[in-house]
C-alpha cells in the first residue's frame, strides 16, 4: 500500500528518545550524590550504597536501551520501531496506573503529614498541600500520559512501520514474535536483573506464604525466580504455550503468597527485616502507606490488569505438540 515516508520523524523521535535515555542515566549519579549527602546529616545512618541498587540497575538499563533504540530509531530500523512501541505503550500503561493510584494514595498520606509536625518540622497548611497536589499531578501527566500517548500514536502509524520496512529489508527478531507477546517476554525478563540484584541489595527478604524468607533461603527464591522468568520469556518467544501457562501459574501462586503474607503481617516487619533505619519506617508510618490493608489491595490491584492481558494475547501461543 502506498505510504508516506516518515524518515525525518524517526530522526526527530530518535533524537528524543536518546535524550530521554541520558536524562535516566543522570539519575544514577544522582541517587548516589544523595546517598552519600543524606549520610553527612547529624546522627544519620552511614551510606548505604547497596539499598539503591535495584533503582541502579533499572535506570542505567533505561538509558542504555533508550539510547540503542533512539539510534535504531534514526537509522529506522524496523527492530527499533517494534521495541519503541512496545516501550511507548508500557510507559502509557504504566503511567495511567501510576496517576491512578497516585491519586487514591497521596491525599490520604498529605493529610497525614500536615496533621503532624514537631518543633523542628512543623506541619505544612492545607494551601501547600493543595500546590503539592497541584505540581505533582501536572508533572505525572505530561511525564506519564501526554509524552508516552505521543510516543504510541508516532510508533503505531502504519506509515512509520512502512518506512521502516522499506528501509530495513531484512527480517529482524522482533518479526518472529507477535508484538504483544514479545511486550509480555521483555517484560518478563526485565524483572530478571531485578531479581538477581536483591540478595546484593541487602533486600534480601521475601513474602512467602504467610513468612518472610530471609538470608540465603530469601536468596535461593530470587535466585529461582530468575531463572524462572528467564525460562518462561524463552518459551513464551517461541510461542510455546508451556511459558504462557508457566508465567499464569507463577503470577496466580505469587498473588496468593502475598496477600496470605501480608494479611498476616504488616508491611513495617518486612522494612525492619531489610534493616531499614527506624527514622525512616517512622516516615513510612506516618504517611499512612500500605498500612493494614492497603499492601493486599495494591497486589490485587496491580495484579488484575495483567491477568487480564495474559488472556487476551493466550489466542497467539501454539499448543505442545
Amino acid at each position: 500500500m502506498p505510504y508516506k515516508d516518515r524518515s525525518v520523524g524517526l530522526v526527530v523521535f530518535g533524537i528524543l528518545t536518546i535524550l530521554l535515555g541520558c536524562l535516566s542515566g543522570l539519575l544514577v549519579p544522582l541517587m548516589l550524590f544523595g546517598q552519600a549527602m543524606a549520610a553527612t546529616v547529624p546522627n544519620a545512618q552511614p551510606a548505604n550504597f547497596s539499598t539503591i541498587l535495584p533503582a541502579i540497575f533499572m535506570y542505567g538499563g533505561m538509558a542504555a536501551a533508550l539510547v540503542s533504540l533512539g539510534i535504531g530509531s534514526v537509522m529506522a530500523r524496523r527492530w527499533a520501531r517494534a521495541l519503541l512501541l512496545i516501550f511507548s505503550w508500557s510507559w502509557l500503561v504504566f503511567g495511567l496506573f501510576e496517576v491512578v493510584a497516585m491519586t487514591l494514595i497521596m491525599p490520604k498520606v498529605l493529610a497525614n503529614l500536615s496533621s503532624t509536625g514537631t518543633a523542628d518540622h512543623p506541619a505544612v497548611n492545607a494551601s501547600v498541600m493543595g500546590g503539592i497536589m497541584a505540581g505533582m499531578f501536572l508533572v505525572l501527566g505530561v511525564m506519564f500520559v501526554i509524552f508516552p500517548a505521543i510516543w504510541t500514536y508516532f510508533y503505531n502509524s502504519r506509515h512509520v512501520k512502512a518506512t521502516c520496512e522499506a528501509r530495513d529489508p531484512v527480517t529482524r527478531w522482533t518479526d518472529a514474535c507477535p508484538l504483544p507477546v514479545l511486550a509480555l517476554c521483555l517484560w518478563a525478563l526485565f524483572c530478571v536483573p531485578m531479581l538477581l540484584a536483591m540478595p546484593i541489595a541487602g533486600h534480601c527478604v521475601a513474602p512467602f506464604f504467610g513468612m518472610f524468607l530471609t538470608g540465603i533461603p530469601a536468596a535461593l527464591f530470587y535466585l529461582f525466580l530468575a531463572g524462572l522468568w528467564t525460562y518462561a520469556s524463552w518459551l513464551s518467544y517461541k510461542l510455546d504455550v508451556r511459558g504462557w501457562w508457566l508465567i499464569l501459574a507463577a503470577l496466580c501462586i505469587g498473588i496468593a503468597s502475598m496477600v496470605i503474607t501480608y494479611a498476616q503481617h504488616d508491611i513495617l516487619e518486612m522494612y525492619r527485616l531489610m534493616n531499614y533505619p527506624e527514622s525512616q519506617i517512622e516516615q513510612i508510618q506516618k504517611s499512612g502507606i500500605l498500612m493494614g490493608n492497603g499492601m493486599i489491595w495494591l497486589t490485587v490491584f496491580s495484579a488484575v490488569p495483567f491477568l487480564g492481558y495474559l488472556i487476551f494475547i493466550k489466542k497467539y501461543f501454539r499448543q505442545k505438540s
